[in-house]
């Protein structure tokens, strides 16, 4: 017996993810063909891209504006392979923007659906929390504290692990130690977050600098980030070694501390072990925005997963060189403030769930496809 899924992954984020499933489900149920839309991870785990992730990639205002026509047609085109193939489930990967449209495709064409990396409804527009009740069969979420919001929604949810801990485990950094005096930067992976946070991180060194010695500073820079770039925005008065991303775990683990943007980064911090003083800043009316429209009482993982503070947040106004530099300070200077970190680091690997996430979900998603009444006639 054959079976059909179709895969989705809007990004190229969700591409690596969904292809890491895609491995472990051909592994455990051979008989079970994938197709639908990908990128080049996807494609090498066997799935037929008869759309291509990359087609949706854009940045910038100008460009997502002018990717609205492209996105319309390519879901039209997607209506009518899907009502060709009529695959026997749809498994959704991030990109909820795009993957809500095709969730409804799949609801109209009466072809079960399932989400893995749900979006991030709890933080903001609750309110879409209804259409995945009314359009998604299950979600397979990498948080742990997704479960029990999804579950008080009414929705039907299963943990899998956060594939962060299985891409750690990979690198093999379980025997490296914290240098002395290491400072990790990880100004973020966007532009304007960016050009905000590596002047703001550069101040903080150079306070640093004259109230420590012995330091030194070391960028993880994120892969579409050009060095050239970062160093403009770095004061040229202090030393900066530029990491290769390729390393970035590595690298990470060598820190004494990290100063870093707010994002899924942070959470690969908490995982590896090293102290991180979170920092972001947005434009003033996005940020007004967002304290309207987000209701958190922190934005980074660690801190939700452990619904306390375990790195310090310097959000807007609290962003200054000052202040963070006073953070890392402490660190440094108080073995009994780092052991705190590292328990609650510890703490946080436990609740993210031991290795093979996407194994998990891949047999999740199996279980879930045989008990589909066409499975069962078959």
């Amino acid at each position: 017996m054959k079976q059909t899924l179709w895969i989705s992954a809007g990004e190229l984020s969700g591409d690596m993810q969904a292809a890491s499933v895609l491995k472990e489900l051909r592994a455990l149920a051979p008989h079970v063909e994938a197709v639908g839309m990908g990128g080049p991870c996807l494609a090498e785990a066997g799935q037929d891209n008869l759309f291509h992730t990359e087609d949706l990639s854009v940045m910038g205002v100008v460009e997502v504006f002018s990717a609205i026509p492209r996105a319309l047609r390519m879901l039209s085109a997607m209506r009518r392979e899907m009502s060709r193939i009529h695959p026997d489930a749809v498994l959704l990967v991030d990109a909820p923007e795009f993957n809500f449209r095709v969730a409804r495709i799949a609801k109209s064409l009466g072809i079960p659906a399932y989400y893995f990396i749900p979006p991030k409804v709890w933080a903001w527009r609750k309110g879409r929390v209804r259409f995945l009740r009314s359009h998604i069969r299950g979600l397979m979420c990498i948080l742990p504290f997704e479960k029990d919001f999804y579950r008080s929604h009414g929705i039907n949810v299963e943990y899998v692990g956060n594939p962060l801990v299985d891409m750690i485990h990979q690198a093999n950094i379980g025997g490296l130690a914290p240098l002395p005096g290491r400072i990790g930067v990880m100004p973020g992976s966007r532009m304007k977050e960016v050009t905000r946070l590596m002047p703001l991180f550069g101040a903080a060194a150079g306070l640093l600098q004259k109230r420590i010695g012995g330091l030194s500073f070391h960028c993880l820079r994120a892969p579409n980030m050009e060095e050239s770039l970062l160093r403009s925005l770095w004061p040229k008065d202090i030393p900066l070694a530029m990491e290769e991303p390729g390393q970035r775990y590595a690298v990470m683990r060598g820190c004494s501390a990290i100063m870093a943007a707010s994002g899924t980064a942070v959470l690969e911090t908490a995982l590896v072990g090293t102290p991180t003083a979170v920092a972001y800043i947005v434009s003033p009316l996005s940020y007004l925005v967002g304290k309207t429209l987000i209701d958190l009482n922190w934005i980074s993982l660690p801190n939700l997963i452990l619904r306390r503070t375990l790195f310090p947040e310097f959000i807007q106004h609290d962003a200054t060189p000052e202040k963070l530099a006073g953070q890392i300070e402490e660190w440094l200077s108080s073995p009994s403030a780092l052991n705190a970190v590292r328990e609650g680091m510890a703490e946080v690997a436990r609740m993210c769930g031991p290795e093979g996430s996407a194994r998990r979900a891949a047999a999740h998603l199996i279980t879930c496809m045989g008990s589909l009444p066409h499975a069962k006639e078959a």
